[in-house]
């Protein structure tokens, strides 16, 4: 016998296995994080000669999620009875656990799943145009509101309350801005207006990225101001909230909170939460579609508004599983999409000799570039012609914002682009932006060139 067979043999007789070596377990292989070419694969269907630095007007959904999306789609059309009873309103109860854990609420009834963000503001302002109609608030009492709110809310506060009696306050916000304090400080002397002549403040909406100009609010320290000066109630708008800025319900302290998904969490268009923190009155919200489910509670209103798709807000589970993909989850993506958004922002305004619109503190993934003044950037209807012209000449898509200067300002910055970062982006986008900028600064364009063709 050999010596190693007897020596085994010897362990095996006596059930002495005190000299053995046991086999090392083998390590379970994590999954690799994704990498440049899954990404690009992701998002191939992106139209390939187009610079899309724009990912904050409409978001971005990669294959993967549009995939699961098409599942729903068909799991309804092959039988669209057992996809109602059997599978819609459990896949909308794990829209809403991911929702709640994501955003760190206290119980996943404070969470409902709604189309969009404007939706979620129609539901809060709707309930306030009711209690002024019903003479629960008085007359005259008002709402606060930032003057850069977003043009569908400013229609919305017109819609519900202003025609329901209350007096909308809103809040002048510098731009370019310097510092959080300046917003604070408006903030404040907003506040005091509002309670000129025994007035109460009902209600503040606050946003906690504005749209354009883009700008991130100190959301935390407007809330707790409110708090301190009795405003009933507090509603963040925070359409680019999710996956753009940090999104945490017990340190935020909001009364309403509402984020878009489709915009910076990767789901397809539309869909978004609407956060409503359990106080009194907080049962009655509803959705403004009036349908079967109307009086069980806002979740369940809006998981049925009618034969519908509603594919886009079954997804959010797979959306998560795709940021997950990603070293750092949403965290992570949030961190490098600003990091590299300021740094393509700095990029920019060095090559112009112009500046960011706000610190770097106070962009999230979008960040203010100033243009070049020779450019002649002198309305509204000029960031128009001017957007319309890079799309088509130059295949560059990004938002641009008129920032009117004051009768006694010369050779001010008139006109800010609003870039974003996402991860599809590379830095020869910006590259292409920059370069589409400096050729018509050297061929001494300007905005009334476009006049004729663009009127």
């Amino acid at each position: 016998m050999d010596p190693s067979h007897r020596q085994e043999h010897h362990h095996e007789t006596n059930g002495d296995c005190a000299h053995t070596t046991p086999a090392p377990k083998k390590q379970k292989k994590l999954p690799a994080f994704i990498n440049r070419e899954e990404i690009d694969a992701e998002f191939s269907h992106h139209r390939p000669s187009c610079s899309r630095i724009n990912n904050g007007s409409f978001g971005s959904c990669p294959s993967s999620v549009i995939s699961a999306q098409r599942t729903w789609q068909m799991s309804f059309l092959e039988q669209p009875d057992d996809f109602y009873f059997n599978s819609l309103k459990e896949g909308i109860l794990r829209s809403r656990l991911v929702v709640k854990d994501l955003i760190n609420a206290d119980d996943v009834g404070e969470i409902s799943i709604v189309d969009n963000a404007t939706t979620a503001v129609a539901i809060v302002l709707q309930q306030m145009a009711w209690r002024f109609n019903e003479g629960t608030f008085r007359k005259g009492d008002a709402v606060v509101m930032l003057h850069y709110a977003y043009g569908a809310v400013k229609k919305s506060v017109e819609a519900y309350v202003t025609r329901a009696g209350a007096r909308v306050i809103e809040v002048p916000l510098p731009f370019p801005v310097i510092s959080k304090e300046q917003i604070v400080s408006e903030f404040r002397k907003a506040l005091e207006r509002g309670k000129l002549e025994g007035r109460e403040v009902r209600l503040a909406v606050i946003d906690h990225v504005t749209s354009m100009p883009s700008v991130v609010i100190p959301v935390k320290e407007l809330v707790k101001i409110c708090r301190e000066e009795g405003v009933r109630q507090v509603f963040i708008d925070a359409a680019h909230g999710i996956g753009c800025v940090d999104v945490d319900m017990k340190d935020i302290g909001a009364d309403f909170y509402t984020s878009n998904l489709h915009k910076w969490f990767f789901c397809p268009p539309s869909v978004a939460f609407l956060y409503h923190r359990k106080f009194a009155g907080s049962d009655d919200l509803h959705h403004p579609v009036v349908s079967h489910e109307y009086g069980n509670g806002l979740a369940v209103e809006s998981a049925w508004i009618g034969t519908r798709d509603y594919s886009s807000q079954l997804v959010v589970p797979s959306a998560l599983e795709f940021v997950n993909r990603f070293e750092g989850g949403i965290e992570g993506i949030k961190e490098r999409n600003h990091k590299k958004v300021v740094e393509m922002g700095e990029m920019l305004a060095k090559a112009w000799g112009t500046n960011l619109g706000s610190p770097a503190d106070m962009c999230a993934s979008m960040v203010m570039v100033g243009l070049p003044t020779c450019l002649g950037i002198e309305s509204e209807s000029d960031t128009l012609k001017l957007r319309a012209h890079l799309r088509d000449t130059f295949k560059v898509e990004v938002p641009i914002y008129f920032c009117p200067c004051k009768e006694d300002e010369a050779n001010v910055i008139t006109g800010y682009a609003r870039i974003s970062h996402q991860v599809y982006n590379k830095e020869d986008d910006y590259h292409r932006f920059r370069d589409a900028i400096n050729k018509l600064v050297s061929d001494k364009f300007t905005c009334k060139h476009l006049s004729a063709s663009r009127g």
